[in-house]
């Protein structure tokens, strides 16, 4: 006697859709795609179809499964065991177990039948059952009102009970329990007893993946599910670095609503791995083996790369495995094996269909879109101070104390705003009380850096995608790199509103407030100003998406 065999019920009359059974989705009909699932997990003289039809019976054989026939089939019940119980006790003399799969629920894959298989032979049950839980108040209707039909205990959840719904996607049966439950061989089928219910049943939860269908609309949300790819963003993010990577990935992510996002954090991202974590994407991190194996793991179908230089190994890892590939502010040698580069940062370079250089491809948050642009006042109240997502070095209190004694002087206002990753926050603070001056205030780990830059008439920052956004925002800035790479940044000039006052490290106090002082001045201001409202990046993240989502469609060349 066999181990198992698998049973697709097929019967065209009790489809809700005309034809659904074999009408396409997401290329693949619903009975073909039940036999791949099926033959992924048994041997093809193991599966057999039930089914009235014979344009199914047909598929079946091209497909080398075996069906039955019976054109006057038609269902009556939810009860899919005992509408199929001829076939079942016929079975029962040849396997041990039967896996009865349905054509109906496309979202079940072979990973799910094998997992519930494992499960239910662990579990030493006699059946199982896929169930999706669901959270609902149920009401009865008495007369022409409502009362609720159910109430639970506590009352904290508003009435709400958990209940386990079951997913006609997958059923387990020990064919035993058919032997256990028969009457006499000569006893129609209508006289038999019901099959014995004490055994052993446990649930196999389906949630994601339990849709049936039963309506168009189940249609149409299956095969956007079906169509939908893997993107995986790969980012890093740490002190050194800085958060610019993780903050954009996660800017573009949230654009990417038709197919599934997975991050993957390089092994040094503790600062990235946090921040992801509070979006509730998927995270994974890399451990001691090297990034390609991380991430190639997660078979993807378009890899997002948003941690500095790649490496040509680690490129063309990723190429041989079929995976698209996106680069962002690389300039390493695998940037030469991307399908797609974006060097918003780096004007120099000549953009291409391949490469594109630019403030025409920078990314504008959607908090930035919504913000009030800052008019040119007549002199400058407030002054806004940032360095970044970490400042390692503390810019932001060595800014702070330079201007400080200026703007007590002249009444100005002074917001300084630190990212999540900056490590001087105990210190910052004790620094403040002790000036103690009521026009200076702290800000850190915002959420809404745009409110930070509103009402700002000046500001002090690093060269990254700060200057950017304060561009748009209509903020005149002084602008320290931190780094020579960044200072490499070429947006950050006089031409955009900036004055660039080079490598912070060799830029001494007496520049820096020379500088700031003549940024006071009225005339310069507004010159900064009126090169700042010619600028408009609104319309470039939409761009960048679309030439990221493109590569989908796009054969290898």
């Amino acid at each position: 006697m066999k181990e198992r065999c698998i049973v697709i019920p097929a019967v065209k009359k009790n489809a809700v859709i005309p034809d659904q059974l074999v009408k396409k989705l997401a290329g693949v009909t619903l009975m073909e795609r039940a036999i791949h699932t099926a033959r992924a997990v048994a041997p093809g003289e193991d599966i057999i179809a039930l089914t009235d039809s014979q344009e199914i019976s047909l598929i079946c054989e091209r497909a080398g499964v075996g069906f039955h026939r019976n054109k006057d089939l038609r269902f009556t019940s939810l009860d899919i065991v005992t509408e199929m119980r001829d076939l079942l006790d016929e079975l029962a003399g040849r396997y041990e177990h039967c896996i009865i799969l349905r054509a109906s629920c496309p979202l079940l894959t072979w990973v799910d039948v094998e997992d519930a298989w494992k499960k239910y032979l662990e579990a030493g049950a006699d059946s199982l059952i896929t169930v999706k839980s669901v959270r609902q108040r149920i009401w009865n209707v008495r007369g022409d009102s409502l009362e609720s039909l159910l109430h639970s205990a506590g009352g904290a959840d508003g009435g709400e009970e958990r209940f386990l719904v079951e997913s006609r996607a997958l059923i387990i049966l020990r064919l035993a329990l058919l032997r256990e439950g028969a009457g006499t061989d000569a006893a129609p089928a209508p006289l038999r007893p019901p099959i014995r219910r004490s055994g052993k049943i446990i649930p196999y939860f389906l949630n994601d993946r339990s849709i049936e269908i039963q309506s168009y609309q189940d249609w149409w949300i299956c095969e956007r599910l079906l169509r939908r790819r893997h993107v995986v963003f790969v980012v890093a993010g740490y002190p050194a670095i800085g958060m610019g990577h993780v903050f954009r990935a996660l800017m573009l992510a949230h654009e990417i609503t038709s197919h599934k996002i997975t991050f993957v954090c390089t092994r040094e991202s503790e600062l990235a791995v946090e921040s992801v974590a509070r979006k509730e994407y998927r995270i994974v991190r890399q451990g001691d083996e090297d990034l390609a194996h991380t991430v190639l793991a997660l078979r993807p179908d378009l890899v997002v790369n948003d941690f500095l230089n790649t490496g040509t190994a680690y490129m063309e890892s990723l190429r041989a495995s079929g995976a698209r590939c996106v680069n962002f502010e690389d300039e390493g040698p695998g940037a030469e094996l991307a399908h797609l580069v974006v060097n918003a940062l780096y004007e120099s370079g000549q953009s291409t269909e391949r490469l594109r250089c630019g403030p025409d491809y920078f990314c504008l948050r959607d908090e930035f879109v919504g913000a009030t642009r800052n008019p040119l006042r007549p002199e400058t109240r407030t002054v806004l101070i940032t360095f970044g997502g970490t400042d390692q070095r503390d810019c932001s209190r060595r800014a702070l104390d330079i201007i400080e004694p200026i703007c007590r002087a002249y009444g100005i206002a002074i917001r300084v705003v630190a990212g999540p990753g900056y490590a001087h926050k105990e210190s910052m603070e004790a620094h403040l009380r002790a000036l103690e001056n009521p026009l200076v205030s702290f800000t850190w780990a915002t959420n809404v850096m745009s409110r930070m830059m509103e009402g700002a008439d000046l500001a002090i920052c690093s060269a990254g995608r700060t200057v950017y956004e304060l561009a748009h925002m209509r903020v005149p800035g002084m602008v320290l790199a931190h780094h020579e790479r960044e200072a490499r940044h070429t947006f950050a000039r006089p031409r955009n509103g900036f004055a660039f006052l080079g490598l912070m490290d060799r830029v001494d106090d007496a520049k820096i407030r020379n500088v700031f002082l003549a940024m006071l001045k009225q005339n310069r201001r507004a010159r900064f100003w009126a090169r700042q409202n010619r600028l408009n990046f609104t319309a470039n993240k939409a761009r960048v998406v679309d030439l990221m989502l493109n590569l989908l469609d796009r054969d290898e060349a």
